[in-house]
C-alpha cells in the first residue's frame, strides 16, 4: 500500500511541478528590466512606451503582451504603481511586456453624455490606430526585442479596453499601419465595448477574455447607450459590451473566456490587476500560448445586489 501510495504522490509532485514550473505560467524570472522607448515622434506629436524585458528568458520569440491604460480617454498613465506592478507581474511569467502611451484627446472635456457621439466614435478610431502603430513599431523592431510578432496580446482597462477591443476588431484602424493579413494572437478587455458587434465575425474573431461587471454604469455590460445617455443627448452611442460580445462569439463557435461580476460596477476594470490576475495567466497560456480553444463564462456571485445599478436587465446566472 505503502509502495503505491509512494508511486501515486510521485506522479502528482511531478504533474504540479510540470504545470506550476512552467515557461508562461508560473514565476520563473525575477530581473525585469523596464527601459521606456519613443514608439511615434512626429511634429504634432511625441508617444512613448515602457518596454518589460525578462533578460532571464532566453527565448528569442517571447510571447507580447501590450497594455494600455483607462482615464476616459482624459487621463492616466502608462506608468501608475499598479500598473507597473501587473506588468511586471506578468513579464515574471516569461512574456515580454508594454504599457503604452496615447493621445488624451479629451484631456479638460470629460467624456459624458454631453460629448456627440461621432466625437466619441473619433476618440475611438484615432485612439485605436495609435495603438495600432504601436503594434507596427514593436514588429520592427521584434528580432531586437525578441519577440514573436505573431504572438502579440492586446489588453486594457476601461478607456484602454475599449481602445484595445477596437484596435483588434475594427479594421479600419489597421489600415495603412497593419499588414492586411495581420491578427492579434488574443485581446484581454478588462470593462470594454465596441460600437458595432457585427465587426464581431467568423473571419475576425481571436482568443478573447472579457471581464465586467453586470452593474457598469459607464462601459455597459451587455447592449446599452454609452453612459446610459438618453436618446435626446448629445453623448447617445450604443455599445455592445462584455456580455454582447461573448454571446456572439458563441454563436459563431470562437474562442472566449468571460468573467462576470454580478452586481459589479465600473471599478471590474481593474480587477484583473489584482484578485482575478490568475484568470488573465490561465487565459494566456492555454487559450493564447497552447492555444487551446476553449468557450469559458466564470460567474462571480460575491456582490450580487447593487442599488446604484442603473442596467434595467436582470440575469438569471447571476442568481443566489
Amino acid at each position: 500500500m505503502k509502495y503505491y501510495l509512494s508511486i501515486l504522490l510521485f506522479l502528482i509532485s511531478g504533474f504540479l511541478i510540470g504545470i506550476y514550473g512552467q515557461k508562461y505560467y508560473s514565476d520563473n524570472y525575477d530581473r525585469i528590466n523596464r527601459n521606456t522607448i519613443t514608439y511615434l515622434n512626429s511634429n504634432e506629436k511625441s508617444l512613448k512606451l515602457d518596454y518589460y524585458d525578462p533578460v532571464e528568458n532566453n527565448d528569442q520569440n517571447k510571447p507580447l503582451v501590450v497594455y494600455v491604460h483607462g482615464g476616459g480617454f482624459a487621463g492616466g498613465k502608462r506608468d501608475e504603481p499598479k500598473i507597473i506592478d501587473f506588468c511586471e507581474r506578468i513579464a515574471k511569467k516569461g512574456y515580454a511586456v508594454a504599457s503604452v502611451s496615447y493621445t488624451l484627446m479629451m484631456k479638460g472635456k470629460g467624456f459624458g453624455c454631453d460629448q456627440p457621439a461621432s466625437t466619441k466614435m473619433n476618440v475611438f478610431y484615432e485612439t485605436a490606430r495609435e495603438i495600432n502603430q504601436a503594434i507596427k513599431f514593436l514588429i520592427v523592431k521584434s528580432d531586437s526585442l525578441n519577440i514573436d510578432s505573431e504572438m502579440i496580446i492586446l489588453s486594457g482597462s476601461s478607456a484602454g479596453a475599449e481602445a484595445i477591443i477596437n484596435a483588434a476588431y475594427w479594421k479600419k484602424t489597421q489600415e495603412g499601419v497593419l499588414n492586411d493579413n495581420f491578427k492579434f494572437a488574443g485581446v484581454i478587455s478588462m470593462a470594454g465595448a465596441l460600437p458595432n458587434i457585427d465587426w464581431v465575425n467568423s473571419s475576425s474573431a481571436i482568443p478573447t477574455q472579457l471581464f465586467h461587471g453586470t452593474c457598469d454604469n459607464l462601459v455597459p455590460y451587455d447592449e446599452a447607450p454609452h453612459h446610459y445617455c438618453s436618446g435626446n443627448e448629445p453623448g447617445y452611442l450604443m455599445l455592445y459590451g462584455s456580455y454582447s460580445i461573448m454571446k456572439k462569439l458563441q454563436k459563431i463557435g470562437k474562442p472566449f473566456y468571460m468573467v462576470t461580476g454580478c452586481g459589479g460596477g465600473h471599478e471590474w476594470n481593474d480587477r484583473p490587476w489584482t484578485s482575478e490576475f490568475k484568470d488573465v495567466i490561465e487565459f494566456l497560456y492555454n487559450d493564447v500560448y497552447l492555444g487551446t480553444e476553449r468557450q469559458i463564462h466564470i460567474i462571480n456571485k460575491e456582490k450580487i445586489d447593487n442599488e446604484n445599478c442603473i442596467n434595467p436587465h436582470h440575469f438569471k446566472f447571476c442568481n443566489k
